[in-house]
């Protein structure tokens, strides 16, 4: 893809899953890469995979909970590759004992979705509100946020209504980007994963569901994470120069979307 070549990418929420894959196929089209994430043995890890087949790749570890954390981050980027081009906003907290606190509605914790609009709103936010005056430095920029199939599609069972509603808020956050960067050569798009299977999925997900999403899928199997990561990578190549402030479902043909 072009326009990826010696460029500066910050993926945050890289230890695994598509985070992970995106830092690899960042890597193979020649993408300086930041692996970062809370997981610092993970990054750690997959940070020196990419090195360990000539890709060029730091691990940082941080916190997407966490305001200074977050500032933290983008300056150590900056610092170690001396500017920053493009942003893969991915982390969100999924953890199970996250996950089973997320009740519905009518049995809503509070604290649990404070927490999940902090991870997966206010993270995405405070990561490009860093991250923009570098790429205005840079002369333009592009950033892809992580959303989901469930911002616009009911998880079966109606599940995890807070991670739900934060994902329609990055939807929304896409936008919003987009039109106050859009002029200023800054480019925001969103990508909508489907069922893909990471550990992370199974982790959070009862076999039956697991089928249930199979069954709802129009293709003859679940996504997997390089999937995302190459549709996240078109996203952030000069290929997509003329795509801006969209949300793309990348899922199967789970959902059908105009």
């Amino acid at each position: 893809m072009r326009g990826l070549e010696s460029k500066v990418v910050l993926v945050a929420g890289a230890a695994g899953g598509i985070g992970a894959a995106t830092a690899t196929r960042l890597a193979e089209e020649g993408a300086h890469v930041v692996v970062a994430d809370i997981n610092r043995d993970g990054a750690d890890n997959q940070a020196a995979a990419i090195n360990s087949r000539g890709g060029s790749a730091i691990a940082l570890q941080y916190d997407q909970s966490d305001e200074a954390s977050i500032v933290d981050l983008v300056k150590r980027t900056v610092d170690h590759f001396g500017s920053l081009h493009g942003l893969h906003a991915n982390a969100a907290d999924i953890r199970t004992e996250v996950l089973e606190n997320d009740r519905s509605v009518d049995a809503m914790i509070a604290a649990s979705w404070e927490h999940t609009i902090r991870v997966n709103v206010i993270g995405y936010g405070l990561l490009i509100r860093e991250a923009l005056p570098h790429m205005l430095n840079a002369g333009a920029g592009s950033i892809v946020l992580t959303s989901s199939a469930s911002s616009h599609y009911n998880d079966p069972g109606a599940q995890f209504p807070a991670y739900a509603s934060s994902k329609a808020a990055v939807d929304a956050l896409c936008r919003h980007t987009a039109s106050l960067c859009g002029r200023r050569g800054i480019r925001c798009n969103a990508v909508a994963p489907g069922a893909v299977l990471t550990e992370a999925l199974r982790a959070a997900q009862t076999q039956e569901t697991v089928d249930t999403f199979l069954a709802a899928t129009r293709s003859n199997r679940l996504g997997k994470p390089e999937d995302i990561a190459n549709t996240v990578t078109f996203l952030l190549s000069d290929d997509a120069s003329w795509v801006n402030g969209q949300v793309w479902s990348v899922n199967g043909g789970l959902t059908f979307r105009g």
